[in-house]
């Protein structure tokens, strides 16, 4: 670790995180200790934090108050995790329903976010400190296994609006500190990607962090310009929020020299798994309670697909308890050879988004179109199928709640925002539907483009 680092890593962000009233520094040394408990001393310290987080849920949040009392359950009294059955699952249409009883009575200063909306139905919902906190202390853990830390070099690959439309002179200045350099990775043009690709090589960061399909489509671009990146000393690459495949792992590997890092999770359900340089796709079970359920709500035998439920077990201010992600994975039964105790997934499926290709040709993330419709009031859900660089159709949900009779979403905002994207002369067809079918194998995919 250089000296600059040891300094952010020890004194500056500490010093930030303590201005925020975050307990970040705390709970990830927490869970440096806490990772090497053995699996039966991590169920109990599970138990133990979820009776705590029924308790408070009970005493403070509506919702929960109702639903214990119409369920005589005695929330604080679970004698295993196996008893978290007997709650009913929590949707995103339950947390549309009810997001203000979902609200602790006590609570200050919540954030409200957004979810990216691939899954096809967007989610607003609210986090508190102590969410914050562990969330981020999760993630810094997981990159100190690969040697990286708060203060090392570090190139984001991102794409939402939050991350790219905050760089007012204070954000630039914590990243300048922070050593964090953001590309945006909505547009993959040519031209970006050369840029992308230069300003890689000047900042020679120690980890690489973004969308898998994005680090892919740069690491193509480095091929077929025949730039090297292996050079760099790039430690890790770090990718999230898409399923990452192998192709993608390999191409990602050898153009940038490194190991690639899969992490799973999301702003709903928090950070739930991380890669350590083991191969072990590790939960973070000191913070989340993980569920593999099948389509009638019953777990799965060991090494069976399931559902992918969580219990978040740092959300008391808005409860995250039973909560259905929609993703499907795998559990392993196995011992990770790093001697970490912490339980692993052993497959994650089920997860991805496309890329769309404008009028011009330059190649957009998916997400640039996602962020057009998660916001919009009155729409529930949705689906994009780029049926041609001409023609795209929009498929909308609306709020059962809204009149019949009448549109009560958006569409001249959304043909407008597409057409932004892809090109004025674009064809946006927009149809408002009851709902959206999924593809023959059973799983829904919400941007599909047939566009070559």
């Amino acid at each position: 670790m250089s000296a600059y680092t040891k300094v952010i890593a020890n004194l500056v962000f500490p010093a930030q995180e303590r201005l925020k009233g975050h307990t970040t520094v705390a709970v990830r040394q927490a869970l440096e200790l806490s990772q090497w408990l053995t699996p039966p001393q991590l169920q109990a310290l599970q138990l133990q934090r979820l009776n705590s987080l029924l308790s408070v849920a009970a005493e403070h949040v509506p919702y929960y108050r109702d639903l214990f009392a119409r369920l005589g359950v005695k929330p604080g009294s679970f004698t295993s995790i196996a008893e978290l059955q007997q709650l009913p699952l929590l949707t995103k249409a339950l947390i549309v329903a009810n997001c203000d009883a979902l609200k602790n009575e006590l609570a200050e200063g919540l954030a409200g976010l957004s979810t990216g909306g691939s899954s096809g139905e967007p989610l607003r919902f609210f986090i508190g400190k102590d969410r914050v906190s562990h969330d981020v202390a999760a993630k810094w853990r997981a990159t100190r296994w690969w040697g990286v830390d708060i203060g090392d070099p570090e190139v984001v690959v991102w794409g939402s609006p939050i991350e790219l439309g905050a760089q007012d002179r204070l954000r630039g200045l914590r990243d300048k500190l922070m050593r964090t350099e953001l590309l945006p990775a909505f547009e993959m043009s040519a031209s970006r990607l050369d840029g992308f690709i230069a300003a890689i090589r000047r900042k020679r960061p120690a980890m690489l962090f973004g969308y898998p399909s994005a680090l892919s489509h740069i690491a193509r671009h480095a091929l077929e310009r025949d730039i090297a990146m292996d050079d760099l000393g790039i430690k890790v690459a770090f990718v999230t929020s898409e399923r990452l495949y192998e192709e993608q792992r390999a191409q990602i590997s050898t153009v940038f020299g490194c190991p690639v890092a899969n992490g799973y999770g999301g702003r709903d359900a928090g950070f739930i798994a991380h890669e350590c340089p083991s191969g072990g796709m590790h939960l973070s079970a000191e913070d989340v309670i993980v569920e593999l359920l099948d389509p009638a709500g019953r777990p799965v035998a060991p090494g069976k697909a399931g559902e992918i439920v969580v219990t978040h077990l740092a959300t008391g201010d808005f409860p995250f308890i039973r909560y259905r992600t929609g993703d499907i994975a795998v559990m392993d039964d196995q011992q990770c050879a790093c001697g970490r105790g912490l339980p692993m997934l052993k497959e994650i499926q089920g997860r991805t988004t496309d890329f769309v290709i404008a009028a011009d040709g330059t190649v957009l993330h998916g997400l640039a179109l996602i962020y057009i419709l998660r916001d919009l009031p009155g729409l529930r859900a949705f689906k994009v199928i780029q049926h041609s660089r001409d023609c795209t159709e929009v498929q909308l949900v609306a709020e059962s709640s809204a009149d019949p009779g009448a549109n009560p979403i958006a569409t001249s905002a959304i043909i407008a925002g597409f057409k932004r994207r892809l090109g004025a002369a674009v064809e946006i067809r927009v149809k408002i539907v009851e709902s959206i079918e999924a593809e023959k194998s059973g799983k829904f995919r919400y941007i599909v483009s047939h566009a070559s």
